[in-house]
């Protein structure tokens, strides 16, 4: 079977990418502009053309046909309708990667399932998804166009440290205040339930679903049963690096109003709230699917990675500057309310 990715080197689909070229009954294309053709595995063909020019894919497709499109890099309408132009009666199934943060928010119940409402109005990302969404069903139903929708949650891996408030630069700043003893922002009271999903446990839930006749006008999440909060995401992250955990707490609507930095989204719209995914219905599609790779062993992992990598370790001063006058003004505030 022929499997093209569209993009094919990020987080999510790296981890595909190298889980397909392991496997015979795959012939893996990825179509990218080729920035990092080193990494790829052996035996993966690369077709090097920029998805965003139409023509120019066209031409680099022609006469090829596929039994899995897979889309990683698609987050508008007007993208999934290039999409639809380029792949209609080119391929037998059509892979669309949303995202869980589409599901509604606040939530109604923490448990979610395929069936939670879609509807996110404090994030835009979250908007578009859903209508990416809503367009493929349309084509599905009116055209037959054989799309399957899944809907990723926090997905990571070893080059990755999650947290949830952090700069432009990444995580680094926030694991350094740690080493140098500063407290660490952290949304709420850090006890909402989150779910992390190690990209080599997500690949194989995705893999099971490609060319998977059962899964054509379905959408499926794919994430670890496992929740934990973010105090214990923090404390694991502090933990490996012989660290104190020492966090600063502060509500969501604060770090979004302190204007710097998007917290909206990210934060009222996904991090912020608790959620349980129920898992049921990828596990009927691709029997004997299960995360293996704990939230705590994925977290020291990419610890270790970055620990071990310099050239991840991007310093970012001016969020650590704005962390600090954040912890500053609440202190101030609260010396005011106690003077009366």
């Amino acid at each position: 079977m022929k499997a093209l990715l569209i993009g094919g080197t990020g987080t999510i689909s790296m981890a595909i990418t190298r889980l397909l070229a392991e496997n015979p009954e795959w012939e893996v294309y990825l179509l990218n502009r080729g920035t990092r053709r080193a990494e790829l595995p052996q035996g993966v063909r690369s077709i090097t053309a920029d998805i965003r020019d139409e023509e120019a894919v066209r031409r680099a497709l022609d006469g090829r046909a596929f039994d899995c499109v897979c889309d990683f890099i698609a987050y508008t309408p007007e993208e999934v309708e290039r999409d639809y132009r380029l792949f209609s009666g080119r391929t037998k199934q059509y892979i669309f990667i949303s995202s869980a943060s589409a599901y509604k928010k606040p939530v109604d119940d923490c448990v979610i399932t395929e069936s939670t409402p879609l509807c996110n109005p404090y994030w835009q990302y979250s908007r578009d998804k859903i209508a990416c969404e809503d367009l493929l069903m349309r084509l599905y139903r009116s055209e037959g166009f054989p799309a399957t929708i899944v809907r990723p949650s926090h997905t990571y891996d070893e080059r990755k440290v999650p947290v949830s408030v952090r700069g432009d630069k990444g995580a680094w700043q926030v694991m350094k205040r740690m080493m140098d003893g500063k407290p660490v922002l952290v949304h709420g009271d850090g006890t909402s339930l989150w779910t992390l999903t190690f990209n080599t446990d997500f690949a194989r839930a995705f893999m099971g679903l490609m060319g998977n006749p059962r899964a054509i006008g379905e959408a499926y999440h794919i994430t670890s049963d496992e929740s934990v909060t973010w105090n214990q995401i923090y404390a694991v992250i502090a933990d490996e690096l012989g660290a104190a955990y020492r966090p600063y707490y502060v509500s969501s609507d604060f770090l979004h109003a302190a204007g710097k930095y998007e917290f909206e989204g990210t934060l009222t719209g996904d991090k912020a709230n608790s959620v349980i995914f129920d898992n049921s219905k990828i596990k009927r599609a691709v029997p004997g699917f299960c995360c293996v790779v704990r939230a705590d062993q994925g977290l020291r992992r990419a610890v270790r990675h970055m620990l071990s990598h310099p050239q991840l370790q991007v310093e970012d001063p001016e969020f650590d500057s704005w962390c600090d006058r954040v912890i500053a003004a609440l202190e101030a505030a609260k010396e005011t309310v106690l003077r009366g």
